[in-house]
C-alpha cells in the first residue's frame, strides 16, 4: 500500500474524514485530493511528533507577546524549545528572556546556524513581519508560525502558519451570539 485516504483512516480510528485531516495538518503532513497521503511519509512525519524530537525554536521580536511566548512551558513539553530570541531594537540586544539572551536581528542567520534553530515564531509589529519573514527564510528557516498581524509572503517551499488572534476571539464571538439569539433569556 502506497496510499491512504483520509475516509479510510477514519473508518480505521471511529472519527469523520474531515476531523482526521485536520488532525494529521497539525502534524505538518499533507494529502492529495483524490490520492491520499504517502504512507511512507505519513508514517515517518507522525513518528516525528510522537518519538519527542526536539525541534529548536527562534522567536523574531521580543515585545509583550514574544516575551509571553518565549516563557511559554508548553513549547518546551511540546518538544519546541526556545533556543533564540531575536529583535530590531538594541536596548533589548543582551537582555535574558526566559533563560535566552536577546540577539539583535541582523544576527540571525549566525544564531540560526549557532542554536540549530528549525522553526521560526514571528511577533514583531506588523510593519516588521514581512522583513522579519525575509530574514527567517534567509537563516534557512523553513517553518514559520506568524504572530503579526500581517499577511506575509513566502515561497511555495516555505510553510506558513498564521495564527490571528483577533479573529479567534472574532468566531468564539460568533458563537456566542449565535447561542444568545437561540437561548433568549426571558426578562419577567
Amino acid at each position: 500500500v502506497t496510499t491512504v485516504s483520509s475516509r479510510r483512516l477514519a473508518d480505521l480510528s471511529g472519527v469523520n474524514a474531515a476531523k482526521v485531516r485536520k488532525d494529521l495538518s497539525y502534524v505538518g503532513t499533507r494529502g492529495t485530493r483524490g490520492v491520499g497521503y504517502e504512507v511512507d511519509r505519513l508514517i515517518r512525519e507522525i513518528g516525528m511528533v510522537l518519538s519527542g524530537e526536539v525541534t529548536p525554536v527562534v522567536i523574531i521580536g521580543v515585545g509583550n507577546l514574544g516575551r509571553a511566548l518565549s516563557r511559554y512551558d508548553g513549547f518546551v513539553a511540546g518538544g519546541f524549545p526556545v533556543l533564540a530570541l531575536v529583535d530590531a531594537d538594541s536596548s533589548m540586544v543582551g537582555r535574558r528572556i526566559a533563560g535566552v539572551i536577546v540577539s539583535h536581528v541582523d544576527d540571525l542567520g549566525k544564531v540560526v546556524a549557532e542554536t540549530g534553530c528549525l522553526l521560526g515564531i514571528v511577533a514583531t509589529p506588523a510593519h516588521a513581519a514581512q522583513v522579519a519573514v525575509d530574514g527567517l527564510i534567509a537563516a534557512g528557516i523553513r517553518s514559520i508560525l506568524n504572530f503579526a498581524p500581517a499577511v506575509v509572503s513566502v515561497p511555495a517551499e516555505v510553510e506558513l502558519r498564521k495564527v490571528d488572534l483577533a479573529t479567534e476571539l472574532q468566531i468564539l464571538g460568533y458563537h456566542e451570539h449565535r447561542r444568545e439569539a437561540a437561548n433568549p433569556q426571558q426578562v419577567a
